[in-house]
């Protein structure tokens, strides 16, 4: 009978990945449920949440751009990514506008010409549903190693200036005055942010980004002061929720992208849960 049950569950565990779409879609949810959640930490702690949904739709001229050439997105999402980024970190650091404001006109501009672009189009390879929700079951061996250079590329530069990146996200003006150069640690955080953001829209779209993004990593800021420790504990949330969405979308025939999304918003009421009711939750430290 054990042994029954133990084949059941084997079967259970492999068969959605004897398909190769299938294998794909894990490695590259993988990837995002790590890369993600780590990035994510800081932009919780940077107070920036809004601007992660903000590239998300920000980037959208380029990746229909790239679907009317006939090229991958990622060929032009990219670009577009860096280029808002740029542009954001110039409006702040100018003090042309404020932050919010400086996000708000480029996600409210560029979102709009997007949708522009696939009116004008037509007949794009892929439907308006699949760009805002995610395509994940159709990620090319492309795309894939698209996504693996660009994830390893990210944690190289952010293992490089993390201890600068948490000075400067926790303390702006003491990082100032202990002669950080905040501008450059500001620009290449959002042109990193920016990059994850287009390896994340395959798995979960242009509207759901932030779900993935900013999610697990308050709900782990929640339950775990030492900032470092957060961070693991935010990827764990990250791929059980890349994982197990993975799981639903194939034997209940639902759509990855938002269960993955749902499955974050449901661990993150969790921890406030046990926040309230078990810990008196304080902010993050350093390391």
């Amino acid at each position: 009978m054990n042994i029954h049950l133990d084949i059941i569950m084997i079967d259970f565990i492999v068969e959605p990945f004897r398909y190769d779409f299938m294998l794909r879609a894990l490695l590259v949810s993988g990837m995002v449920g790590i890369i993600c959640p780590i990035l994510g930490s800081y932009v919780v702690i940077r107070g920036m949440g809004f601007m992660g949904d903000a590239m998300a739709h920000a980037v959208l001229p380029g990746i229909v751009i790239a679907l009317i050439l006939g090229i991958s997105p990622f060929l032009g999402s990219i670009p577009m990514a860096i280029f808002v980024a740029v542009s954001v970190g110039y409006l702040i650091r100018r003090k042309t506008v404020t932050e919010d404001t400086a996000v708000g006109v480029m996600f409210a501009g560029l979102f709009s010409l997007g949708l522009v672009f696939i009116s004008l189009a037509g007949g794009l390879a892929v439907s308006v549903e699949d760009i805002l929700l995610g395509q994940i079951l159709g990620v090319s061996r492309f795309d894939m190693l698209i996504s693996f250079a660009l994830t390893i590329v990210v944690l190289i530069i952010l293992s490089a200036f993390h201890k600068q990146l948490v000075f400067s996200g926790f303390d702006p003006v003491g990082s100032v005055v202990a002669g950080l150069n905040v501008g450059a640690l500001n620009y290449i955080f959002l042109i990193l942010l920016g990059i994850s953001i287009v390896v994340t829209l395959d798995v979960v779209g242009v509207v759901l980004v932030v779900g993935l993004l900013v999610t697990p990593a308050a709900a782990a800021q929640m339950v775990v002061r030492r900032f470092t420790r957060s961070m693991l504990l935010a990827v764990s949330f990250g791929l059980s929720s890349a994982v197990i969405g993975l799981y639903m979308s194939y034997y209940f025939d639902l759509p990855s992208g938002p269960v993955m999304t749902l499955i974050t918003f449901i661990i993150f009421l969790f921890c406030a849960f046990y926040a309230r009711v078990f810990t008196q939750a304080q902010p993050s430290h350093l390391m």
